[in-house]
């Protein structure tokens, strides 16, 4: 087993994979069924390394000018900068809400070797 400071010197400091711009979109789905679909293709197609489903959201919202309350399921999808908009496009064709929800925040600090597999798994074409 490595120690702390091998492993530090093979995974490399969290500063410098901060240029690879790895990046969490957040996504609300009507439940757990239809944000693992979503979810597996976009790892599947490649746009994402990654995507965690959440079950058993609460979400209370104003649609149409009524507070709506509805249980839902949230998908963490980690992936680079440069995917985003072919994400949201993505996400707007295929998403079966009408204005799915779309928020892309920025990870400005983690372990670099799993931004590092992050980036390279999402940055790359399949």
């Amino acid at each position: 087993m490595l120690n702390r400071q091998a492993r530090s010197l093979a995974l490399g400091s969290t500063r410098k994979l901060m240029n690879n711009k790895v990046i969490v979109v957040l996504s609300t789905c009507p439940d757990e069924t239809v944000a693992r679909e979503l979810g597996r293709r976009l790892v599947e197609s490649g746009r994402a390394a990654c995507v965690n489903v959440i079950p058993g959201l609460r979400s209370i919202y104003r649609w149409q000018d009524r507070v709506e309350e509805d249980n839902e399921a949230m998908m963490l999808i980690k992936t680079v900068e440069e995917r985003v908009d072919e994400i949201t496009a993505w996400l707007e064709q295929e998403h079966p809400y009408a204005l799915p929800e779309v928020v892309a925040l920025p990870v400005t600090a983690g372990l670099a070797g799993y931004l590092k597999w992050v980036a390279d798994t999402a940055g790359g074409r399949p």
